[in-house]
This record gives structure tokens, C-alpha cells and sequence, in this order.
């Protein structure tokens, strides 16, 4: 059985106890049962984690921390994902499956097409939960750090944010694909970015603004993917060609 893994803010020194936070404490003493002196994982997302045991003590949750570990999942080089806001719930399975590619960053984008419009206190909301996705992903999925996740911006404030970031648009009328766009590994390890855009597609007030900031536009094969496929495909890709996942 792995070991359980959770996230919890540091400071996470050696030889010393802490009161897990009052979610980490139920997961781990009611959800998954686990006994007195069983051994779990934390990490605060700084970097390393630090094996611990666990004890009850009453209705809180104690760790006894053992010796940092600086153990990384980390890819060579950060990725961000900038992802037009897709309908429904699709933006979790989004976050998710990003951060277990290890993606460092997503960034929602407000997308002209976007069928799912956020704002006030359900924006907050979302945001709420999409961060925490990303915390329990990292969980399962081995990493000691978190994946960012941006409030959501429109497409021409995200790209002036980022001037000067290499940027890849996926688009299925592009002229290059994504090997012949990749830098080489070792400029790859500057870090990149994917722009995928919703359902319907970036508009073409939004293309022009992609190009005028100087992203490049790929092509994916001959299929159309559907908007939450395509930016873990193009992650997964893109970590093959580089031969990051070694």
C-alpha cells in the first residue's frame, strides 16, 4: 500500500510535532482509518517532504515529523497551461490531470467563446476549488510542490502578463506542429506555454492579439481534439519529444 501523502503548510522541522490542519486530520484518521503510529507523507510545497507518523489526540490530529526528505517529481523545466474556460465541470478534470503531467501553472482564460462566465462570489467559489484540486492531485500523484492556478483573465491580459514567454497557440489550421516548434531541451528548461482555447475556438480577434505578442501557432495531427483533451496531450507530447520523462 503507498503511503499516504498530504499537504501541510510548513514550517515542517525535523524531530518535532505539529497539529495537522482539522482537514488533513479527518482524511487520514476518518476517511482512511489509519491507526496510531502509522506512517504517512507531508509536504508544503516548498520543496522535499517529510516522512511522519500519525496519532490521535482526542478530536485532533497529531504528526511526529521525521527527517526532510528533498526527494522532487519536478519536470526539467516549468509548463504552463493556459486553458479557455471550458463549459460545465470540465475545468477540474483539466487541473487535475495537468498537475499529475506536471504542469506548474494553469491559467484559466475568459475566453470570447466561453460558455462558462465567472464572477464575485462564485468566481471566489471556483477559484476555491480549483486550488484545492491542485493540492490533492499533487497529493496523489507523488509531487512536493503545487501547481498554481491563476484567477481567470481574457486572452489580451494574459498575454501581456507574460510578454516575453515562449507561447505555443494550438490551432488545427497551423502551419508547423508541435515537434518542429519545441526549442531544443536544454532552452525548453526556461519554461513554455500552451494556450488551448474552448469549445468554439479562440474568435479571431483573439488570434490576431496571439500573434501580435509573438505566439507561435501548432497543430496537433490531423484529429480535432476536443478543448480538454488537448492541452494534456500536447503536455504529454511535449514532455516525450524533450525527454523529460526519464
Amino acid at each position: 500500500m503507498t503511503t499516504p501523502r498530504f499537504y501541510c503548510p510548513g514550517p515542517l522541522q525535523a524531530g518535532t510535532e505539529i497539529v495537522l490542519p482539522d482537514e488533513v486530520a479527518h482524511h487520514a484518521l476518518r476517511v482512511l482509518r489509519l491507526r496510531d503510529g502509522a506512517g504517512i507523507v507531508l509536504f508544503d510545497g516548498e520543496g522535499g517532504e517529510t516522512p511522519a507518523t500519525v496519532h490521535a489526540d482526542g478530536k485532533r490530529g497529531l504528526a511526529r515529523l521525521g527527517r526532510h526528505d528533498p526527494r522532487e517529481a519536478e519536470l526539467p523545466g516549468p509548463i504552463t497551461l493556459a486553458q479557455g474556460l471550458p463549459a460545465g465541470d470540465k475545468m477540474e478534470w483539466v487541473i487535475e490531470k495537468a498537475v499529475e503531467m506536471g504542469v506548474t501553472r494553469i491559467a484559466p482564460i475568459a475566453a470570447r467563446r466561453s460558455v462558462l462566465q465567472l464572477d464575485g462570489p462564485r468566481l471566489e467559489k471556483r477559484l476555491a476549488r480549483w486550488q484545492a484540486l491542485a493540492r490533492s492531485a499533487s497529493e496523489q500523484c507523488g509531487r512536493n510542490r503545487v501547481a498554481r492556478v491563476d484567477a481567470p483573465v481574457t486572452l489580451p491580459q494574459w498575454l501581456a502578463a507574460q510578454a516575453g514567454t515562449t507561447a505555443f497557440l494550438c490551432h488545427p489550421d497551423a502551419q508547423q506542429d508541435l515537434a518542429q516548434a519545441l526549442p531544443p531541451p536544454d532552452a525548453a528548461r526556461q519554461g513554455f506555454a500552451f494556450l488551448v482555447g474552448p469549445e468554439g475556438g479562440w474568435d479571431d480577434e483573439e488570434l490576431q492579439a496571439a500573434a501580435r505578442a509573438g505566439t507561435q501557432a501548432i497543430r496537433f495531427g490531423p484529429r480535432v481534439l476536443r478543448t480538454e483533451t488537448a492541452g494534456i496531450a500536447l503536455v504529454a507530447a511535449a514532455t516525450a519529444l524533450l525527454g523529460w520523462q526519464g
